[in-house]
């Protein structure tokens, strides 16, 4: 298609929307924009969630990239406004107007995709879990660090107003020391076809759908929404909706450099279906320094009528956290409590998506930072690896292996598929 110049997209961009303008100087860099000038996003994945977002940038976004022609046509009806669609990323990186882009792919492209947008000069907003397995998470931080750029998970939890009154409530020991977290969450589905196997419909580029992950035959219950349900793509809720969940647990306990040192995780298989990932599931997680255990159940005690969250036990108190996305809550003596002068204040977030644009202006790390959000994904990557080995796992935080278990080192990475890897 023909490609529109910056000095066009500038033009046909002036919506009724007023458009983001970060700073003078903020993007003032070797072959980027200067002082004054308007961000421009390009954004991969624009199905599910990667729809909100684009929504949410439509003004900002100079162009967008799906593997699926029928999300392309969305997205440009969504924009509003004429803007150059791929279906390969990697030309979205090509371009030199594109100052930071959205990562809202399926959950096994973003390690790939966000190391290479850092690497072409990218800051990045990127969804949930951070990484499919340890070894790209750790790729991850590594790019964040070695070319400068922002990353953002979308773990926005800690965004919510409830989530920053637990976590001011937890930090200021209002519950004591805590000393076991238990999380709930309901099981994960049985389904998918395998006999629906088959050719990929025209509209879909299933090579580039896998990208780096192994060949499998395309199946219609196997894509978009329903790769979630594979232990080699999604991993399940505890991937999913676990990414949402601990991320508050780190956040509130301060933990968010420490990992665990043992992790053990039990589940029932599925009886029958494509899908993979265990019905029922239960992951231990023991800390030291502090001692503390973490436990993630399906479908686990629910102690209040709310699809998922976590209750927090300390040696005075208990503190009951519910949700760990956007929709967050807690209860009323952490949303009604006010730390003394010389109590501890975390960081208040304006909003997940306005903490990434601000930090894109001061250059300083984001809440939810790639960092953080490597620890959280490797606690979910390793609960699925110990479900898989039917044993536990015992953790080396600090050098990131499994102590005495070469066959589970060997799953913490991933070799890539062609040019696809970290």
């Amino acid at each position: 298609m023909a490609k529109v110049s910056r000095r066009q997209f500038l033009a046909a961009s002036t919506a009724a929307i007023a458009p983001l303008i970060l700073p003078s100087g903020v993007l003032a860099a070797p072959g980027r924009p200067g002082a004054n000038d308007r961000l421009i996003t390009g954004h991969i994945g624009v199905g599910g969630m990667g729809s909100g977002h684009l929504n949410a940038f439509r003004h900002n976004a100079g162009a967008v990239c799906d593997v699926d022609q029928n999300h392309l046509k969305a997205a440009v009806e969504r924009v509003g406004r004429p803007v150059d669609t791929y279906t390969d990323y990697r030309y979205i990186l090509d371009r030199k107007d594109i100052d930071a882009v959205v990562v809202a792919s399926p959950d096994h492209w973003h390690g790939v995709q966000t190391v290479h947008a850092c690497e072409a000069g990218k800051d990045v907003y990127c969804e949930k879990p951070a990484c499919n397995t340890i070894e790209e998470g750790q790729a991850m931080v590594r790019a964040a660090k070695r070319f400068g750029r922002i990353v953002q998970i979308g773990s926005q939890g800690r965004s919510t107003r409830a989530a920053h009154a637990a976590c001011t409530y937890l930090r200021n020991g209002q519950i004591g020391q805590v000393t076991r977290v238990e999380c709930w969450h309901y099981e994960n589905p049985v389904g998918g076809d395998p006999g629906k196997n088959g050719p990929a419909p025209p509209e879909l580029d299933w090579d580039l759908w896998l990208g780096p992950a192994r060949w499998v035959p395309y199946n219609p219950e196997r894509v978009h929404f329903n790769f979630r349900w594979f232990l080699d793509f999604g991993g399940g809720n505890i991937r999913d909706r676990g990414a949402h969940v601990l991320s508050v647990v780190l956040w509130c306990l301060d933990l968010d450099h420490q990992g665990p040192v043992r992790v053990t995780a039990t589940g029932n298989p599925p009886p029958h279906g494509l899908w993979d990932c265990p019905t029922s599931m239960e992951v231990t997680y023991e800390f030291k320094e502090p001692e503390l255990t973490v436990v993630w159940a399906q479908p686990g005690v629910k102690p209040v009528e709310a699809g998922f969250g976590a209750m927090y036990y300390g040696t005075n108190d208990s503190l009951l956290v519910t949700g760990g996305d956007g929709g967050c809550g807690t209860e009323d003596k952490a949303m009604n409590y006010t730390p003394p002068s010389d109590g501890v204040t975390p960081f208040k977030s304006p909003g997940h998506r306005e903490n990434w644009l601000e930090c894109i202006r001061t250059r300083e790390k984001p809440l939810m930072n790639i960092e953080a959000a490597h620890r959280v994904a490797s606690m979910c990557v390793l609960g699925n690896i110990s479900y898989r080995l039917r044993r536990p796992l015992e953790w080396d935080p600090v050098n990131e292996r499994v102590v005495g278990d070469e066959q589970a080192n060997l799953m913490l990475s991933n070799p890539g598929r062609g040019p696809f890897h970290v």
